[in-house]
């Protein structure tokens, strides 16, 4: 699936073990996904995104957490002055689903060249 295609998803609720991916999938999608990486321990994905000042830093932080709201799936941030850091994990999961991907697709396609 391309990142295109994953940015046009939308998450849905996910409870449950059997919604988890298994490492096949998690790298078939993270293959899909520059930039990001698995997480030590394999229960996540991480991605440093660098702006040029604060402002762009605040107005990224801004535009994800709408994605977040919007698609009732919220990352971890780091933030400092010229970067953040997010990380995707399904809690009721206990690792990783496909909402996770959806989201890193749909947070890349906000920095897309269109």
């Amino acid at each position: 699936m391309t990142i295109e295609q994953l940015a046009h998803l939308h998450c849905s609720p996910r409870k449950g073990k059997e919604h988890a991916l298994d490492i096949t999938q998690v790298n078939t999608y993270l293959a899909g996904l520059p930039g990001w990486k698995l997480a030590a321990g394999g229960n996540g994905i991480h991605k440093e995104y660098r702006f040029e000042d604060f402002h762009r830093t605040m107005a990224f932080v801004n535009a994800v957490a709408w994605i977040a709201h919007r698609e009732d799936h919220h990352p971890d941030f780091k933030v400092s002055y010229p970067s953040c850091e997010l990380h995707y994990s399904t809690h009721d999961v206990g690792g990783l689903s496909v909402n996770d991907f959806i989201c890193a697709a749909k947070v890349d396609s906000l920095l897309a060249d269109n």
